[in-house]
């Protein structure tokens, strides 16, 4: 599970990032909303851990984007404001939790489990994009009525994609999802295994460029029209 955690506290920061990969949550950290706007544009965070009084884009705003660009992750905010009507804004906002600095860190993992079950729950078993339909719990793959039939490596590959949809991913990150690190390949065998999974793609009538190169960056959906 990848954790976005927005926070100008340098301390409070470090140590959330601390707790939480001691739980095995790998976790991204920034210092104001414009920066974790830019890394929620281009990558998939599970959850975010969201500090209310951050600079340049404070976190009511940045959960409010989030909320109307269509964002559906799970949201925790985090302040020292303690008031009722701090709560009401936040929660409104688009939040799904709200803790008070300070707080129980044993809490604070406690609420992370209970988002990220619910987040979990309320997810579609069937990933679509278009025509082109993967089941993570039957391992079908299909575009339009064709089936397309997949090695491990590109489902895997396939499933991050369309997690991701239009946010890029990169090269790394798709290592970081699809393989274990000790056998974590060369980065060319990446681009080997998306040219494969093309060629089948397009065997099944899907567009040659369905998954698009960012030059520099990764790889990603192409805009549906």
């Amino acid at each position: 599970m990848q954790i976005l955690v927005v926070e100008d506290d340098v301390q409070l920061s470090a140590s959330l990032a601390e707790a939480l990969t001691a739980q095995r949550y790998r976790v991204d950290l920034v210092r104001d909303g414009e920066s974790a706007w830019e890394r929620l544009s281009a990558f998939e965070y599970d959850l975010i851990l969201l500090d209310v009084t951050v600079p340049k884009l404070d976190g009511i705003k940045l959960c409010q984007r989030l909320r109307n660009y269509g964002y559906a992750l799970p949201v925790l905010m985090l302040t020292a404001r303690d008031t009722s009507s701090d709560k009401v804004k936040g929660l409104d906002s688009g939040a799904d939790a709200y803790m008070i600095k300070p707080f129980n860190l044993q809490e604070l993992l406690a609420q992370i489990r209970a988002l990220l079950r619910r987040g979990q729950a309320g997810s579609a078993p069937t990933l679509t994009w278009g025509l082109l339909q993967l089941n993570p719990e039957t391992y079908e793959v299909n575009y339009g009525r064709s089936p397309i039939h997949l090695t491990p490596k590109e489902f895997a590959l396939l499933e991050a994609l369309l997690r991701s949809g239009r946010r890029v991913l990169s090269r790394a990150a798709l290592v970081e999802r699809v393989w274990t690190l000790p056998e974590a390949p060369e980065m060319d065998t990446i681009k080997s295994y998306i040219k494969n999974l093309r060629a089948k793609l397009k065997a099944a009538g899907a567009a040659k460029d369905l998954i698009e190169t960012v030059h520099g960056v990764g790889y990603r959906l192409k805009a549906l029209e």
